[in-house]
């Protein structure tokens, strides 16, 4: 699985449409996350399924499994390509999330992808905010396992954990990287970032890109600038 999902991280669909449009972005993956899907909910995935995009549906579900199960089970009607929860959850949530996709699913059920230590975090954040001690990395990998034996397909992870990630989980489980730059790119908030080349050099396997596209001069050059790192391994 090679995909690069483009962030539409646009507060409405009206916006989100005319960057489509403007940048002759028709059919491309696309990550819908919190902000627009709470603003236009289920029909804006009809219509993006319309116009041919493969979905990335990234919720970060985090609750209690009866919730999470519920709620997957409704998501998993909307046959999206892939969903996500927070690993730290528990092992009996990711499992529930599971088996909600598995139950609501039309025809394929979607891929079940655990976030681990968000991109914006780092060592500092992680060892005395959230009090959890130990290397960001591990703790990515530690989830991702946890995730991988509860049933899930795949985990959201910096670039710079794909390797222990797939060690531990194994070739098969999908490493989904976000925090994508090109080169000379500004970094933003993003606390461990890789270009395009690099992730593929790591062995990830979905990308997700945001800034990066979105606020480039010419968004289309820059998607398709994506990819031609890629292809290259250009690190």
């Amino acid at each position: 699985m090679r995909e690069m999902y483009l962030a539409l991280d646009f507060p409405e669909w009206e916006e989100a449409r005319a960057f489509i449009d403007t940048h002759d972005l028709y059919g491309v993956p696309v990550k819908v996350g919190m902000e627009l899907f709470y603003r236009e909910g289920p029909l804006l995935i009809e219509k993006l399924k319309e116009d041919g995009h493969p979905i990335f549906l990234d919720l970060k579900l985090h609750d209690i499994p009866t919730t999470v199960m519920k709620a997957m089970k409704n998501i998993a009607r909307l046959d999206v390509d892939m969903v996500t929860v927070h690993a730290l959850g528990g092992s009996e949530m990711i499992r529930k999330a599971k088996e909600g996709l598995m139950a609501g699913s039309v025809s394929d059920s979607p891929k079940l992808i655990a976030v681990t230590m968000l991109t914006s975090a780092d060592a500092k954040v992680m060892n005395h905010e959230l009090r959890i001690s130990g290397d960001v990395g591990n703790h990515a990998a530690h989830l991702a396992a946890l995730a991988h034996q509860s049933g899930a397909d795949g985990a959201v992870c910096s670039v710079g954990e794909v390797q222990k990630i797939k060690k531990a989980c194994g070739l098969s489980f999908l490493a989904v990287t976000p925090g994508i730059r090109l080169k000379g790119d500004s970094v933003d908030d993003q606390k461990r970032p890789s270009t395009p080349g690099n992730a593929r050099a790591n062995g990830a396997d979905v990308l997700v890109l945001g800034r990066a596209v979105r606020n480039a001069p010419n968004p289309s050059a820059a998607y398709n600038k994506v990819i031609e790192e890629w292809n290259d391994g250009n690190v």
